[in-house]
């Protein structure tokens, strides 16, 4: 009769679920028998919300990761552009116009003779507050009132499908010289209040849709059927599940905001001197392109980076956001 192995209390025997039995080690077998959760499965496995889901996900794009370090380098250095920029963007010296790179003037002089790098630096102030301010705007507007024709339909939602239609049509730079033209001020408000009347549109056509799809679902069924009211079915169930579309198209929208404001601004309607502006500096760098490049290529090359950093960042949020692209 063959010798048997000692028992060894620290040895497990597990069946394989083939009809066989496998040694496990101590630590293993305690694995297994790990008791779980409160519902039943593994404590590690539970269930993640669209949002925390997205945010995992982020995490781990490097499309994200980056752009989102290029915004957040823009958002402190429009806060504080002193803290890279120690000159004043309207002192020039016309003894120093169209001079190149020098030491403490690494950008170079314009054709008044500021120099680049300060203007540029403190150019992105306006570029981000821009962008921001009119993205709330636009965001804020055409989610309301898109919002309430898509949950309350009828005369409301006709009326506003014709206004939107209206504001359609309207040619965004054509627009912005008619009206912009007409306002004397140097301020980024008109510039702004300009955005928001011709951008709300498109924020509301995309709530408008999210919120008919949401409103369909059966639990906002079931809670209106309990006796939730309109506005707690507007804002408790129906418009957290209807934000990411906006949110997605509101993120993408920043960066072409930012080129309207550089866009109108190039052809003199939109901000004016004495406001720096990468648009401002682009239309006067343009008449001396050959002679000094370097004046145009700067705020040129920081208004193409930062339009970049905030669609790779709304593509990287849409990718996240949209269950269909998982």
């Amino acid at each position: 009769m063959p010798d048997q192995e000692p028992y060894e209390p620290e040895r497990a025997v597990a069946g394989t679920g083939m009809g066989g039995t496998m040694d496990l080690g101590a630590s293993e077998a305690v694995t297994l028998e790990k008791p779980p959760g409160p519902d039943g499965g593994d404590p590690r496995d539970k269930p993640r919300s669209l949002w925390s889901d997205a945010w995992h996900d982020l995490r781990r794009n490097p499309v994200f990761i980056i752009s989102a370090l290029v915004i957040l380098f823009l958002i402190v250095i429009s806060l504080w552009p002193s803290l890279i920029a120690s000159g004043s963007p309207l002192k020039c010296d016309l003894a120093k116009a169209q001079e190149g790179s020098q030491s403490g003037h690494p950008f170079g002089f314009n054709g008044q003779g500021c120099d680049v790098y300060t203007r540029t630096v403190y150019g992105a102030r306006t570029s981000v507050a821009v962008g921001i301010l009119a993205t709330l705007g636009v965001a804020v507007l055409g989610s309301v009132l898109g919002g309430l024709a898509g949950f309350f339909g009828g005369a409301w939602d006709a009326i506003l499908s014709r206004i939107t239609d209206v504001f359609f049509a309207i040619p965004v730079v054509l627009g912005g010289l008619v009206l912009l033209s007409v306002i004397t001020s140097s301020t980024v408000w008109p510039v702004i209040g300009f955005i928001v009347l011709l951008g709300w549109p498109q924020i509301s056509r995309i709530a408008r849709g999210s919120v008919i799809t949401a409103k369909q679902n059966d639990y906002v069924q079931a809670a209106r059927a309990l006796g939730a009211s309109n506005s707690r079915l507007l804002l408790r169930h129906i418009a957290p599940n209807a934000v990411a579309p906006v949110i997605v198209v509101a993120t993408i929208a920043l960066g072409t905001y930012i080129s309207l404001e550089a866009t109108l601004s190039f052809l003199g309607v939109g901000l004016k001197p004495p406001s720096v502006s990468w648009g401002i500096d682009i239309s006067a760098a343009a008449p001396y392109v050959r002679n000094a490049p370097h004046a145009l290529l700067w705020p040129s090359g920081a208004l193409a980076i930062t339009v970049l950093a905030f669609i790779m960042l709304g593509d990287a949020v849409r990718d996240a956001l949209d269950p269909k692209l998982r």
